[in-house]
């Protein structure tokens, strides 16, 4: 694939930050935050789509997981039983993923390099991953074309990101930059945002459920999985 999605100024800005990934009070922390509604997410959606795998729901399965930054979800995904590949466009975030995995003493393939790099290579997987990336790629379509490539027939592809909604600048940019501190300020470009009929459009080989939303509901209750995909959402598919 000739296209290029890499983005240097989000990779520069990102690998930047890489010894922050692991920091769960740093400018990561809303991804912590949101990490166990995203993996009950995956662990429900694979359980239904390839059946229940008992305590490790990925067992037998090859994942990949794009845009890994220093594997939040990389490490938990080979915890649960994924013979799992994670690639990164930032070498700063792929030391700090590499440096945690071999701490944690998980054995997971990173790789620096990107989507169409692997589709070009023929690699093919069982579950794609894609959360909180679309947003940060150079074309949207050309990388949604390329992890739709990457899996295998029948197989998923699950996504999370935010909706772009006046919604989602007061409370995902403004609120959570800006006012509350949960992410960098200038992570994310309101004009860069995804909607879920973009990501249906750029990926026509996919049967897409309908997306799941995330609600951050205050008062010590935290993230859960909503049906308002005004702000941040999901959305899984399977490969036609």
């Amino acid at each position: 694939m000739a296209t290029n999605t890499r983005d240097p100024a989000e990779i520069a800005k990102f690998g930047a930050l890489a010894a922050e990934w692991w920091n769960p009070k740093g400018p990561f922390g809303a991804l912590h935050r949101l990490n166990p509604v995203r993996l009950q997410f995956i662990r429900e959606t694979v359980a239904r789509h390839f059946g229940p795998r008992g305590r490790r729901p990925l067992d037998g399965l090859s994942v990949l997981d794009l845009g890994c930054g220093g594997g939040l979800v990389s490490a938990p995904l080979a915890r649960m039983g994924g013979d799992v590949t994670a690639i990164d466009a930032a070498p700063e975030a792929i030391g700090a993923a590499r440096a945690y995995a071999e701490q944690a003493g998980l054995s997971i393939d990173f790789q620096n390099t990107t989507a169409e790099a692997l589709v070009d290579a023929g690699a093919r997987f069982d579950v794609v991953t894609a959360l909180e990336i679309i947003e940060h790629v150079a074309d949207v379509n050309a990388f949604l074309a390329a992890a739709q490539a990457l899996v295998k027939p029948g197989g998923l592809l699950i996504l999370s990101t935010i909706n772009r909604t006046p919604k989602a600048r007061a409370f995902a940019i403004v609120g959570a930059e800006r006012i509350l501190k949960w992410a960098p300020e200038g992570a994310h470009d309101y004009d860069k945002l995804v909607t879920p009929e973009e990501i249906r459009a750029g990926a026509r080989g996919i049967r897409w459920n309908e997306p799941t939303g995330i609600s951050y509901q205050p008062l010590g209750e935290g993230w859960s999985l909503s049906s308002d995909i005004s702000i941040n959402y999901l959305m899984a598919g399977t490969k036609l």
